[in-house]
């Protein structure tokens, strides 16, 4: 039989489509736990003044103390970043918790510490307590690490294979529809006011809320109850719900659940200790450290976190930039949405590739445009589309790609620890980016979008060898062409 005969067989052999219960799955992980992730990210940004200055009032009401602006800085970087610890640390414990409680109780515990979050956002200037500010962030944090783990993993064991990439893709949508959400209730003439900025930080409870409820309603992963507990009737059970078929209609899919079943019983329990030491998953787990940590250093969040800063000095004035700064947002969310049906019709290799090349393309771009911005009236304009230009191509591959690709590389048994620590790459690379980007910004300038450009390029090379193309493949096929670590040639 040869490939194309094999593909039409695997699509006839994943029945069902897009189901009401798959796509009430998928609006609730992109809207109840992705999206505040996203909204957590974006949200920080427009009023930090009027947050600075709060947390120098209560430290100096509460304690006496007169801080210096370094000092001031100092609270306020670790107001921002402590949100980035506590997503490492949920990354951690993602995989855990999604093997000891499931994946959908672990989604349950990830929004109830959202809503914790949020209940002590809006106590803050009750209370008038900067530690209750940080450990808020430090919660929602926690929360944010477990959804960028467990949203891609429960969405792509939920859905038939055909349907695998587009709902992966719902992550990054939430994502950056969160963040685009953030940036725009966080303006001055919104939620972003003296008055109001405690409340725009716990805007995005009620959706967690909402989601914590349906999260009951909803089939639990029927490869988690088959592969990892053994409950056969229980997952025949969920997934015939989820297909909204018979059983008689899913036979192929529910031998390729047994098959997993009776691989996974040859090995006892993953750990990230033994996922780090098994020389087969050696490779498979490189690549989805290095894309996820790979996404951050690409620049994305240099460019909505200094967006602004970066079109003023740009020349665009201070109301031209923070549109430009919303037009990045819009752009992002629609190349999300855009990548849910083209993740069903072209390669994840092939889209991810030409992602980092095209990105890498504007990155110099932009360089080249800020450098010479004044000596051409064109050049403000220049660097307004290779911006705009990056954020496009980014939304093509590298932004949803990293997100799921683990769910696709390893099989059932080592999948959480292996996504888990990816989501800690991820959150890894954003923290060196956030905390390191501004100071070599200021000591290079627009030569900075170089070093961006750089890590893409060889994040392309390393995934133009190694990468599988995962499209329309089992977990078990795709995993069996990665076990030589660097001697694999999957291509």
């Amino acid at each position: 039989m040869d490939s194309r005969q094999m593909n039409g067989h695997k699509s006839e052999s994943s029945p069902g489509g897009w189901s009401p219960l798959l796509i009430l799955a998928g609006a609730t992980c992109c809207l109840g736990s992705a999206l505040p992730t996203g909204y957590n990210i974006g949200v920080i940004n427009n009023p930090a003044d009027l947050m600075k200055t709060f947390c120098n009032e209560s430290i100096q009401a509460r304690y006496n103390v007169e801080l210096s602006k370094g000092a001031l800085n100092v609270v306020w970087s670790t107001v921002v970043s402590i949100f980035l610890i506590g997503g490492v640390t949920g990354s951690l414990s993602a995989g855990w918790l999604a093997d000891k409680l499931g994946r959908r109780g672990a989604l349950a515990i990830g929004n109830a510490l959202a809503i914790l979050a949020a209940i002590l956002f809006l106590c803050v200037k009750a209370i008038n307590s900067v530690e209750v500010l940080m450990a808020g962030r430090l919660i929602v944090g926690l929360s944010a690490g477990l959804a960028t783990s467990l949203v891609p993993m429960y969405m792509t064991e939920t859905a038939p294979l055909k349907l695998r990439g587009a709902v992966g893709v719902l992550c990054q949508l939430g994502i950056t529809g969160g963040v685009l959400v953030g940036q725009i209730l966080s303006l001055s003439y919104t939620l972003g006011t003296k008055e109001l900025w405690h409340v725009m930080l716990a805007a995005f409870s009620p959706l967690s809320l909402i989601s914590l409820g349906l999260l009951y309603v909803l089939p639990e992963s029927p490869k988690y109850l088959y592969v990892i507990k053994g409950r056969e009737g229980d997952a025949i059970k969920e997934l015939s719900r989820l297909r909204n078929l018979g059983r008689s209609i899913l036979d192929n899919e529910i031998a390729n659940l047994d098959q997993e079943a009776i691989a996974a019983k040859r090995t006892s329990t993953w750990t990230m200790a033994r996922v780090f030491k098994d020389p087969t998953l050696r490779l498979p787990l490189i690549l989805v450290c290095a894309m996820q940590a790979g996404q951050q250093l690409s620049g994305i969040n240099a460019i909505f976190y200094y967006s602004n800063t970066i079109y003023t000095e740009a020349g665009l004035g201070v109301t031209a930039s923070e549109y430009a700064t919303l037009g990045t947002g819009v752009i992002n969310v629609t190349m999300a949405l855009i990548a849910v049906p083209v993740m069903s019709l072209f390669g994840r290799r092939t889209l991810f590739l030409l992602s980092c090349y095209l990105a890498a393309g504007f990155l110099i771009v932009s360089c080249i445009s800020i450098i010479f911005i004044t000596a051409a009236a064109a050049m403000p304009w220049l660097c307004l589309i290779a911006t705009l230009g990056y954020v496009l191509v980014y939304g093509l591959g590298l932004g949803p790609i990293p997100y799921f690709i683990g769910s696709e590389l390893f099989d059932v048994g080592p999948r959480p620890a292996a996504m888990a620590l990816g989501s800690v790459s991820n959150w890894g690379g954003n923290f060196i980016v956030g905390m390191t980007f501004p100071v070599v910004e200021h000591a290079i300038g627009a030569y900075s979008f170089l070093i961006f450009a750089g890590c893409t390029l060889l994040l392309a090379l390393l995934n133009r060898i190694y990468l599988p193309e995962t499209r329309g493949k089992s977990t078990m096929e795709i995993a069996a062409t990665v076990t030589r670590g660097f001697n694999s040639r999957p291509n």
